[in-house]
Formats: C-alpha cells, structure tokens, sequence
C-alpha cells in the first residue's frame, strides 16, 4: 500500500511574500491566487511567520472610524476620539502597514514526507490552519491546509475498495476474491468472507484501516480464523 503524504496534496510553489510587503498587495495576492494565507519569508525564503485573511480582517477592524479621524470639535456626541498608535502587532519591530508588523509567528512548518496523519496531528496540536512545508534547506516549497486534507475523506469509495481488495486481502494477506469480499459506503468498509485458522482479523482491520479514506471498518467474518480470534 502506497500512502499519500503532504508532498502529495500540498500546493506548490507556495505564493510567499517577505516582511517587508505592504498588506495591500499581500491581499491582492491573497485574492489573485485564491488562497487565504501566505508565508512570510526572509532572504533565505525560511518561513518566519504567515499572514492570513482572518489577520488582515482583524487589522481593518483595529483602523480607527473617520469620524475618529476628524478635529476634536467634529466628533459627534457620545463618540470618543482615538487614534492610531501605528506601534507593529506584537512588537515584532517591522514597520506598520507590512505583512511583518501582522504576521503570526514563530511559524509551524511541514516537512513533504509527513503522512496526512502526522501533518493533521500537527495542525490539531499547535492549532493552526495550515503549514508552509520546507525541504532539506529549510525554505518553503509548498504549503498544506486542512482544505488539502478534506480530500482524503472525500476519495471516492470505489477506489477505496479496489486498494483493499488489491493490495490489503490479495497483496498483503493473500485472500482469494472467492473467499473474502469487500463493499464501501460513505468510507465505511464492509468486509465478508470466510477466513482460516492463521488468518488474523486484528490485522485485516488495522490494515484496512490504515488506507487513505477510510472512516470505518466493519467485518463480517466466518471460518476457524474467526472462531480463534472470538476464543
């Protein structure tokens, strides 16, 4: 069985900007490309944080209202003047206005040889929405997100089951189509069949569900291997 892994389903080249570009072009990037975050890199193009639509959103937010922006005497009653501090988010010492001064960091790369699990593991943990993906030097080539990952659950369940059949029953255990079948619904595996005494079905499970898709397993089984294992 060959499992996908983030080399698979990452986008490449990912669209990248340094810290010193401005967040007008960094959401036409983010608009132009149809994505919604972009890694901040530096000279070596090593990810040193991510801008993401939800941070330009909250940095329009923070903008003070015109009316804010008026003479103190302009101000309509019951409005309080503020202004803007101009002071980069966190501290970071990037100058206002760049995807440096709004940028999430320190960044959670991926590396391309990561299963899918792993990758979502990843994401869980440090509770993210996607990784910039770097290679042996460190600089980004690609970016994975959970959209990426939706598509193992949305594999279609007839290629699913030909994976099993092929490379689970026949390939790795050596069961024959007359004496084991496979069925998969909604990502849900049926397995029926008759197996023998040296058959394991912990193993036929695990191995099922180890393939990329996969959300259930059900076996119906008979024979001595299934009588040995309920023993």
């Amino acid at each position: 069985m060959r499992h996908r892994t983030v080399r698979d389903l990452m986008t490449r080249p990912a669209v990248c900007v340094s810290p010193a570009t401005g967040l007008k072009e960094t959401a036409r990037l983010l608009a132009e490309h149809d994505i919604s975050a972009v890694p901040v890199v530096d000279e070596d193009e090593n990810p040193v944080g991510m801008v993401s639509e939800g941070d330009l959103v909250r940095a329009q937010a923070e903008l003070p209202e015109p009316a804010e922006l008026l003479p103190v005497r302009h101000v309509p009653p019951g409005r309080r003047r503020t202004g803007a501090t101009g002071e980069a988010a966190g501290g970071s010492g990037e100058r206002p206005g760049t995807a440096g001064a709004l940028m999430s960091s320190p960044v959670v790369p991926g590396r391309p040889e990561w299963s899918l699990v792993e990758a979502a593991r990843t994401m869980r943990s440090h509770e993210v929405k996607r990784l910039p993906v770097v290679g042996e030097t460190g600089r980004v080539i690609g970016i994975i997100s959970r959209a990426d990952l939706m598509a193992v659950f949305l594999r279609k369940d007839d290629a699913i089951a030909d994976e099993i059949a092929d490379d689970v029953l026949r390939g790795a255990l050596g069961l024959s189509a007359t004496q084991i079948s496979v069925a998969v619904s909604e990502g849900v595996v049926r397995v029926r069949g008759r197996i023998g005494a040296h058959d394991s079905p912990e193993l036929l499970e695990r191995l099922c569900r180890a393939v990329d898709g996969v959300v259930d397993v059900r076996l119906e089984l008979d024979g001595p291997g299934q009588a040995s294992a309920a023993a």
